[in-house]
């Protein structure tokens, strides 16, 4: 068992944290207000082949693996520039399109996707389902060689930032399928959804009216969506799990740079354990939660079952990412709500994190059920 991180690995990390010190905590906390997209960062990630790490190289990609599209997400994290649409389109849409997509599906998305030209976001929540996909309302129904998709989806990333997205949609009573639908088709109507919290990518309502698919829209067979989606969803935990821990890490740099320098009876107010203790605890928690990601990533890179250490990665980062960022915006007193200290939009994408893509109550209902073998409480 080795914990040494390998050289390339390293130099993975250097080059990730370059490009995002390009443009830097600042860059991101200002599109996080306004609500506008990085898109300069996106493009200039997907230009050094950052992107699309993941993804094949006959289409573009760098045809790496799940590790290393999690160091780039923990990177640009830990730099200050936290994206969330690397969890959605790199993660989810780039593995499900390129496990399951056909020739055309593939030719056609992932080469723009690894460039960081387009973007392909996913469509599975809907209001009255929430974390329970067997509850899908949305439907795909038959109409000669065409499906017709009808209903709605709730609280979608980055749907005014991407080409296309994969919606999972019900095709009989008891079996969902998936379709890959450009977000310019007809009778797909977005409405922006209002958050209180700071990012720069935006949430929205979709609402599918009668939007005419062809079949080759379908992606991988039909009726077997419900198996093939959580192909798709491992990737996103696990890089949850990495953008958290570079988020944690963002924010106890700042609050013990802060706490160096910071005087006020005399010392560093580092100095005192009511500042220093936090931000320790909130380090070992971090550390322990990289850990569980790497795991879950080398798991799923080796072809090994990785739903529980997926699983688990995702909610022990999510709850470090926000004690460390809650610890670092006590650190930092009034200051911690400043905007000039960007503390802010790293502890909102935080406590997202914790919400979503799965609750922290619905991973320990998995827990409980697949690994302690209890009943089923639900």
């Amino acid at each position: 068992m080795d914990f040494l991180e390998a050289p390339e690995h390293r130099e993975l990390r250097g080059a990730v944290a370059a490009v995002t010190d390009k443009f830097g905590a600042r860059y991101f906390a200002e599109r996080a207000a306004a609500g506008e997209p990085t898109t300069e960062l996106w493009r200039d990630l997907g230009a050094h082949g950052f992107i699309g790490i993941n993804l094949p190289e006959e289409f573009g990609g760098g045809g790496a693996g799940m590790a290393e599209l999690a160091i780039v997400c923990e990177e640009t994290a830990a730099h200050g520039c936290p994206l969330l649409l690397l969890l959605v389109s790199s993660a989810i849409s780039g593995e499900l399109i390129t496990r399951y997509g056909t020739p055309d599906q593939r030719r056609e998305w992932l080469p723009r996707m690894a460039t960081g030209e387009t973007k392909v976001v996913f469509a599975i929540t809907e209001p009255d389902a929430g974390s329970n996909t067997h509850k899908i309302s949305t439907t795909a129904r038959r109409d000669g060689a065409d499906y017709i998709l009808s209903g709605t989806k709730y609280y979608i990333s980055g749907v005014d930032e991407a080409g296309a997205l994969i919606v999972v949609a019900r095709t009989a009573p008891d079996k969902l399928s998936l379709f890959l639908v450009p977000t310019d088709a007809p009778g797909l109507h977005a409405h922006r959804l209002p958050v209180g919290i700071s990012l720069p990518e935006k949430q929205f309502t979709l609402h599918f009216d009668d939007v005419r698919l062809p079949a080759s829209s379908l992606v991988g067979t039909e009726h077997e969506g419900f198996r093939q989606v959580f192909d798709g969803l491992n990737p996103e935990r696990i890089t949850g799990a990495a953008v958290c821990v570079g988020a944690g890490r963002y924010a106890i740099d700042k609050a013990v740079e802060y706490a160096r320098t910071r005087a006020v009876w005399g010392p560093a107010i580092g100095s005192y354990q009511a500042i220093a203790h936090p931000l320790a605890q909130a380090r070992i928690e971090v550390d322990l939660a990289a850990m569980m990601a790497g795991k879950a990533a080398w798991l799923y890179d080796n072809g090994h079952p990785a739903a529980e250490a997926s699983n688990m990665a995702k909610y022990a980062a999510a709850e470090a990412a926000v004690g460390a960022a809650d610890h670092a915006i006590q650190t930092h007193g009034g200051n911690g709500l400043s905007a000039e200290f960007g503390l802010l939009p790293i502890w909102g994408l935080a406590r997202l994190l914790r919400i979503a893509p799965v609750s922290r109550e619905m991973i320990l209902n998995y827990v409980a059920q697949h690994t302690l073998a209890l009943p089923r409480s639900y």
